[in-house]
């Protein structure tokens, strides 16, 4: 019997809930601010909010086993002179050697070659079992610097220079000692199992002229070869892109606050940026007022999980989707196989979040070499590619329903909200209605 059920006269608080008044008798009782990975729980405004208007009698679709839908993508066509080809709109989000195993590394790389398109290295640098097994890697540069390796660098099909993350905008990453192992220390140069914390803002960036100088400065070393990208997390969307473009990117990375982390401040996670929906339009604006919309592309992350969010997205503006959680989901992380482990660490299957601690029982997010060694990389690369393809088959789906004959085809007109607040965000009309809140008729 519940509290509530046992006397009814009790009422829980709105703005003092049980969860909040847990938070701060742990404050007080510790004196350490709140650490997790994930991203955002706090319901915002999403993808679900948003529905395909399919076709009918004013519309025509397209059969599913007859008529072909494209999803290949070329990004980096503005300078680069090898511009990188993918064949799905889904691409592998940074996540760090160091935050993930390099059985999960290795398996990320398998399952994206599988279907033929990207992973990012993240902080931390490039490993050879990425390398090895990605036919198409990003090669991310970052405000720390850890692992940054100019002959790595030059090895990479394209390089991303990260001004920022969705989960933590304003905020470095952070790692903690018991998974900087000897291997990790090594790559970037760090004692072992010391806590360390990456910068938060990049110290070859104040302002976009410098920026423009360290793009052409890799340029250089790259001989023009490859796609410079660009990431930021989403909060001044609109003028973010603007300088992004106007420093001379190839592509403009968004990452929403529904994107995960390994390890952040909780109250960075819930109370930082703008969701991933409402940053999408203002992008989109940003490149179409200077003339670049699909000529510098815009991949989006932040809460991806389905074909529908790939759809979605990509009809708001978006050229490719970027995945990160959804991808540690598919690979084996938070499986009911290990709800017994899970449980004695305190969690359970589908909630675990304590990525910073290093203990994770699928192998995934740590350096334990025990736990890492259950992640077999064949096997989860293969889970990786399963979901990828259905995926990119749910937005096909979509499209042709829509009469789209390639992804790239679908466009806000296809679009309606389902409430006031999604309407405002996405820019599409309130369904059943012409009605773009904030905008006149």
């Amino acid at each position: 019997m519940t509290d509530k059920q046992s006397n009814p006269a009790l009422r829980e608080s709105a703005t003092f809930g049980r969860d909040v008044i847990a938070e701060i008798q742990r404050a007080a009782e510790t004196g350490i601010y709140d650490i997790r990975g994930w991203g955002a729980k706090r319901k915002v405004p999403h993808f679900d909010d948003l529905l395909f208007l399919g076709a009918s009698m004013s519309r025509y679709p397209l059969e599913g086993y007859r008529e072909k839908c494209g999803t290949d993508v070329t990004l980096g066509t503005r300078y680069a002179k090898k511009p990188i080809v993918i064949d799905t709109p889904v691409t592998i989000a940074g996540m760090s050697f160091g935050a993930l195993s390099a059985q999960a590394k290795e398996a990320l790389g398998r399952g994206a070659s599988e279907v033929g398109t990207s992973t990012t290295t993240g902080d931390g640098g490039m490993t050879a079992e990425e390398r090895g097994q990605s036919t198409k890697l990003v090669y991310q540069y970052l405000p720390s610097r850890y692992g940054m390796n100019p002959d790595d660098l030059r090895k990479a099909d394209a390089i991303e220079i990260v001004l920022g993350q969705g989960a933590k905008p304003g905020g470095g990453g952070m790692l903690l000692g018991q998974k900087i192992s000897d291997r990790v220390a090594q790559m970037r140069n760090l004692p072992m199992g010391i806590d360390q914390r990456s910068a938060c803002r990049h110290p070859d960036w104040t302002g976009p002229d410098d920026l423009a100088i360290k793009i052409a400065e890799l340029r250089e070393i790259t001989d023009w070869q490859v796609p410079i990208y660009i990431k930021v997390g989403a909060t001044r969307t609109y003028y973010d892109v603007k300088l992004a473009v106007k420093a001379g990117a190839d592509v403009v990375v968004l990452d929403g606050m529904q994107g995960g982390t390994a390890a952040t401040q909780d109250v960075f996670i819930e109370h930082v940026g703008i969701p991933t929906m409402a940053a999408i339009p203002q992008a989109a604006q940003a490149l179409q007022e200077m003339g670049v919309h699909r000529e510098v592309q815009l991949i989006v992350s932040g809460g991806i999980r389905n074909g529908a969010d790939v759809a979605k997205a990509i009809a708001l503006g978006a050229d490719a989707v970027a995945i990160g959680t959804a991808a540690l989901i598919a690979l084996g992380d938070n499986h009911p196989r290990y709800e017994e482990e899970y449980q004695k660490l305190g969690s359970a299957a589908g909630y675990y979040d304590d990525f910073q601690e290093g203990k994770c029982p699928a192998g995934i997010s740590t350096q334990d070499p025990e736990l890492s060694k259950r992640l077999d990389p064949v096997a989860a690369g293969k889970r990786l590619a399963n979901y990828l393809r259905v995926i990119t088959l749910e937005a096909q789906t979509l499209a042709r329903a829509c009469g789209k004959s390639h992804l790239h085809n679908l466009e806000p007109e296809d679009l309606v909200a389902l409430n006031i607040e999604a309407a405002a965000m996405a820019r599409v009309p309130l369904a059943g209605t012409n009605w773009i809140p904030g905008q006149q008729f």
